[in-house]
C-alpha cells in the first residue's frame, strides 16, 4: 500500500498542516469539504494542497511525516517552495 505525506494550508498560507494518508486524492477532498468539522484543518480553513511526497508504503510515509513534524516551519516552507514556488493548490494536478 502506497503512502503520502502532504501539506495543507489556507488562502493566506499562514498555517501549514502536515498529514499522512494512503489515498491522497480522497483525503484532500475530505479536507476541502470539511468532512471532520471539529478538525484542525476545518477550524483553520486549510483546504489548499501545497506539497506532497509519495512513498511505496504507508510506513515510509509515517516515518517521513515524523521527520517533517520535528522540523521548523521554515523547513516546511523550503520544501513547499522546491515543489510549488507559487503556493498553488495542487489538488487538480493529482494523478496518483
Amino acid at each position: 500500500m502506497k503512502g503520502f505525506v502532504y501539506f495543507m494550508t489556507n488562502d493566506s498560507n499562514s498555517v501549514i498542516y502536515t498529514g499522512v494518508t494512503s489515498d491522497l486524492k480522497d483525503r484532500v477532498k475530505q479536507h476541502k469539504v470539511k468532512k471532520y468539522v471539529k478538525s484542525f484543518t476545518a477550524k483553520y480553513n486549510l483546504d489548499k494542497l501545497v506539497y506532497f511526497e509519495k512513498f511505496n508504503s504507508i510506513g515510509e510515509a509515517i516515518y517521513r511525516e515524523k521527520q517533517i513534524k520535528g522540523g521548523s516551519r521554515k523547513k516546511k516552507m523550503e520544501l513547499i517552495i522546491t515543489m510549488n514556488p507559487g503556493w498553488k493548490d495542487l489538488f487538480e494536478l493529482l494523478d496518483v
